[in-house]
């Protein structure tokens, strides 16, 4: 499902030279769940953006389902990952003056999904009962706990029935016991829904429900 060869990013600070990823190569199987371990500032989210294709590589090449998506242009790029993958971020990036099931039904619209005789809200009213946010539809983000606002993002991110889910720190962002919470939806997601999990933490808990884990680790590169 995703294929990372010799993958690296570099950013330019004036004159100086700032290397974030060097070399990563790795390959993730269809339908495998794999956590990605290491400190803050370590480069995790900006490995995440390349493996999901939000971001473009400075070497190397990431394929998805066999396809580079930074040879595409914006719009297939944008369309592609639309279709095909899911986003859960640590600060949820809801939309305050949407309420919970526009929220959910975001990426239908943005996929012209919508004009199907109300399939779409259908499922985001599936979606969010099967968060346990049956009664929480039409709320707006600032009337919802953090763990809820998450539960919402989850939802947001299998709208569109995606291969594949990205996960930044789904739980960096919750105390102990919601964490603890969101992590088994996720476990229970992952088993039910088949679905090719990519997860970038510093949570052990939340990287124990991975098939795999890899460590990032930094160094001074010259």
């Amino acid at each position: 499902m995703i294929e990372a060869s010799g993958l690296g990013k570099v950013y330019w600070d004036g004159d100086r030279q700032l290397t974030i990823l060097k070399d990563v190569s790795f390959s993730v199987k269809i339908g495998e769940a794999v956590a990605i371990l290491g400190p803050s500032g370590s480069g995790k989210t900006t490995l995440l953006n390349l493996l999901s294709g939000l971001d473009r590589p400075s070497q190397g090449r990431v394929k998805l389902e066999g396809i580079e998506l930074s040879l595409l242009g914006e719009t297939d790029r944008a369309l592609w990952i639309n279709r095909n993958v899911g986003f859960v971020f640590q600060f949820y990036h809801l939309l305050p003056e949407f309420t919970a099931l526009e929220n959910v039904m975001l990426p239908a619209w943005i996929a012209g999904k919508t004009r199907d005789g109300g399939k779409a809200k259908k499922r985001a009213e599936l979606l969010l009962d099967r968060m346990g946010l049956g009664q929480r539809t039409t709320h707006f983000p600032g009337e919802l706990s953090g763990g809820e606002q998450q539960r919402v993002a989850i939802a947001r991110s299998l709208m569109n029935d995606p291969k594949i889910l990205f996960c930044d720190e789904p739980t960096g962002n919750l105390d102990p016991n919601m964490a603890q919470e969101i992590t088994e939806l996720l476990r229970k997601l992952f088993q039910e829904e088949k679905k090719t999990l990519v997860m970038v933490t510093h949570d052990d808990k939340i990287a124990g429900i991975a098939d795999r884990v890899w460590n990032l680790v930094t160094r001074e590169w010259s």
